[in-house]
């Protein structure tokens, strides 16, 4: 709100003792007020006045009257205020003016413009200050909103995930698990494309089921899943592995239920001479969505381990 929203007292007072001195003549001070838009029905008392008693008409009273007025209606005269304050801030004639007014009339409007910039720019802090509080707590309520939101997907992932060691059809397990996984992937940043059929022609039908594609180190890897209550042999890796080496740019990723088997692990190493595999166990990703840990980060960290050490089967310590 600016400062002519409403006069304040130090502001009134100068322009009560300036106006006088900047209109010559009694009608010029009438002139005034009707040029800054002040009603003809506010001001017809005081040109009957002039007209039927001139002697008592005085420009102080009248401009006191008027200011005070205008000042009490609040905003439905803020028009009419802001153009009263301009003209006299932005008064520049002075011989205009009695003679012995010009000097005091100088004084008056470098006060009041003195007055009006010192005002102004505390009502511009003040707004930059109430702007900055506000954006301030529109910021803390969209992180608190984002937070909410993620912590209500994380809650849904929980009870999706879990809700999957109850399920004992094995196929529709696998079919949900992947959506599961990919659905948590999505959540923890990791750009992921969901199972991917490739068919043949008509006479062979699907050659090849790929559970899901995530890029991680700008390198993409193939997942495979699987929930086996036995110990994961060579005969089950071995066939992520084949879809692997059959792209030249693409890593892999099992995930799996059970334990690997150590001739499993081994293919695994070896495989690490061209490509980069790695090995999870789904009890990592329990232990993350129950901590509500940074999966991603650790699947960066498998990454290095199976590139640097050699060891697919890398376990960050939590």
């Amino acid at each position: 709100m600016d400062i002519a929203f409403h006069y304040p007292p130090e502001l009134l007072k100068l322009l009560i003792d300036a106006v006088p001195k900047l209109c010559k003549s009694k009608k010029d001070l009438l002139l005034f007020f009707q040029g800054a838009g002040v009603s003809r029905q506010m001001l017809a008392p005081y040109e009957s006045l002039l007209r039927t008693n001139k002697e008592a008409f005085n420009k102080y009273h009248v401009t006191r009257e008027l200011l005070t007025k205008l000042n009490e209606t609040g905003e439905k005269s803020l028009r009419e205020r802001r153009e009263t304050l301009k003209r006299v801030t932005h008064f520049d004639d002075f011989s205009v003016c009695w003679e012995a007014d010009q000097a005091v009339a100088r004084g008056l409007v470098a006060q009041i413009r003195d007055l009006v910039n010192v005002k102004d720019s505390f009502t511009r802090i003040n707004l930059e200050r109430e702007q900055e509080r506000h954006d301030r707590l529109e910021a803390g309520r969209i992180e608190a909103e984002e937070h909410r939101k993620r912590k209500a997907e994380l809650e849904e992932i929980r009870r999706q995930f879990f809700a999957l060691f109850a399920e004992t059809n094995s196929h529709r397990r696998g079919k949900a698990v992947e959506g599961v996984l990919n659905r948590y992937f999505r959540f923890c940043g990791i750009s992921v494309t969901e199972a991917i059929t490739v068919k043949g022609d008509d006479s062979k039908g699907i050659i090849e089921q790929i559970d899901g594609v995530i890029e991680l180190k700008g390198q993409l890897f193939l997942v495979e899943m699987k929930w086996e209550a036995e110990t994961l042999g060579r005969d089950k890796v071995a066939p992520h592995l084949v879809r692997i080496f059959n792209r030249s740019l693409a890593g892999g990723v099992f995930i799996s239920y059970s334990d690997y088997s150590a001739a499993a692990i081994e293919d695994c190493k070896g495989a690490l001479h061209d490509k980069v595999v790695v090995l999870c166990k789904l009890t990592e990703l329990v232990q993350s969505i129950e901590k509500g840990s940074d999966f991603k980060q650790m699947l960066h960290a498998k990454v290095e381990a199976a590139i640097i050490h050699k060891n697919p089967l890398f376990v960050p310590m939590s």
